[in-house]
């Protein structure tokens, strides 16, 4: 999405990771996180959105904005080649619809596009978001322990993944 349309979404996008933390999703975040908090670090994210550092997708259906994911380009000269899917949101309600696997794909694709040829992401050992990946071909290369919090503050394994693109 362009950054204007970015500045439109935040609104959404906020509800959207207030509502997957409150889920239990280790995206960063430390719960109690409310919609006014995700709005804070979704309005952080507009220059990188205008740079053209980071793009947002947004799964969206009749109940509105389902779903989100951010592909982060890197900026050092000897890794412009590669990118990192920073974040996957998909709303509670709409899990196991397939939506992640979509967003991830159209992150993919133009990713690709783009030149880049490789991504990198990290997850939750043992979360479905893990299962995912692996289901999507993603291959994971290493597991650190106690890498980050979940929302409720214990330490959580991480397990990181790479996907070569075409």
């Amino acid at each position: 999405m362009d950054p204007g349309e970015f500045r439109q979404r935040v609104p959404d996008l906020s509800l959207l990771l207030a509502d997957s933390v409150a889920g239990g999703a280790s995206v960063g975040f430390l719960a109690p996180f409310d919609a006014t908090a995700a709005a804070r670090w979704w309005r952080r994210q507009a220059a990188e959105v205008d740079s053209g550092a980071q793009s947002v997708w947004v799964g969206q259906d009749d109940r509105g904005v389902v779903g989100a994911v951010v592909l982060h380009r890197e900026a050092k000269p000897n890794a412009a080649h590669r990118g990192e899917i920073r974040k996957l949101l998909v709303h509670r309600d709409a899990r196991g619809e397939g939506i992640g696997r979509e967003l991830l794909t159209a992150a993919r694709h133009h990713a690709a596009a783009t030149g880049l040829s490789l991504l990198l992401l990290d997850t939750a050992t043992g979360s479905p978001a893990e299962r995912l990946y692996r289901s999507d071909g993603w291959t994971p290369y290493g597991v650190v322990p106690d890498f980050a919090r979940d929302p409720g503050g214990a330490l959580d394994d991480c397990t990181f993944f790479y996907r070569r693109l075409p």
